[in-house]
């Protein structure tokens, strides 16, 4: 498998919102991902790898796999809140560990990604220069930030990632699903905007429970567990198009394989979440003639 495919936890239904469904042995997701394939991996949520960089990089090892980084959500838009101290932190590890993208989420400080609050000018001001002060913090240690528009966090809509477009000069992650469920075009910011597409959380979504997302009849969570994401190339967001437009400009980051799944209890050997993950991966490998 190419160097730039990597897998993420949450497609096995490891996630940190409490409540989110059973979470499954980490030796048993990572011996799946190897099974499909995959070098390279994202941390997943705390706790799901050691929290020390020694421990993680022992365990990945133990399945040949590397780090490729992961999803830090941290408040952003506080201006009483100063993250700098608790991303260094984040940093030293990432660094240790030999992890090269840390995935930033505007968080609302709340547990979740059901509510979120309104933004004022002091809030995106504050965001702003936060965002742009850790993407130099994480240069210092070597590591790529990059901003990740998600639902349920101060970076959602598309008017917020118009916001941030023009208000920091941060690459971003591109998720396209969550920009897609977010009201954003996933296919026109990867024509737009590939220059500033660092990093790609992939992932397909249907949209006909999206919208159940947008008109408020469904949280996120209870549309996760509804069927809101499929395997890559079954859902509505146009896959083909967005990595078409990226091989085009040369896109030399990691595409990482996210489905969000909710598991409710331990699948049988060979079955769950392993069976999406392989329909996704085969799909992606197709697109880049893998």
């Amino acid at each position: 498998m190419a160097a730039h495919i990597a897998g993420a936890p949450i497609s096995w239904g490891v996630c940190e919102v409490p409540g989110w469904g059973f979470q499954m042995d980490r030796d048993r997701v990572l011996t799946e991902m190897v099974s499909l394939g995959y070098t390279a991996v994202e941390f997943g949520p705390l706790g799901f790898l050691p929290v020390e960089a020694e421990g993680r990089v022992a365990v990945l090892a133990e399945h040949g796999l590397k780090s490729v980084g992961g999803f830090v959500p941290v408040v952003l838009h506080d201006p009483g809140h100063d993250p700098e101290p608790e991303i260094r932190a984040e940093l030293d590890v990432f660094k240790a560990a030999g992890a090269s993208t840390m995935v930033l989420a505007a968080s609302t400080g709340q547990d979740g990604y059901d509510s979120r609050p309104e933004l004022d000018a002091e809030g995106w001001a504050t965001m702003f220069a936060n965002l742009d002060k850790l993407e130099k913090v994480a240069a210092e240690y070597g590591v790529l930030a990059v901003i990740h528009p998600h639902v349920g966090t101060m970076v959602e809509t598309g008017d917020d990632v118009e916001k941030v477009l023009a208000g920091s000069g941060i690459g971003f992650c591109l998720d396209t699903g969550h920009m897609m469920i977010g009201g954003a075009d996933p296919v026109e910011f990867a024509r737009k905007h590939a220059d500033r597409i660092k990093h790609v959380h992939a992932k397909d979504v249907n949209e006909s429970v999206a919208d159940l997302v947008r008109d408020g009849s469904k949280t996120y969570i209870e549309a996760v567990a509804s069927g809101l994401y499929a395997p890559l190339g079954q859902g509505d967001v146009d896959i083909k198009t967005i990595v078409d437009s990226l091989e085009a400009v040369g896109y030399k980051g990691w595409y990482v394989l996210e489905q969000d799944t909710i598991v409710s209890s331990a699948p049988a050997e060979g079955t769950g979440p392993i069976d999406d993950a392989r329909a996704s991966v085969t799909y992606l490998r197709s697109l880049l003639g893998e």
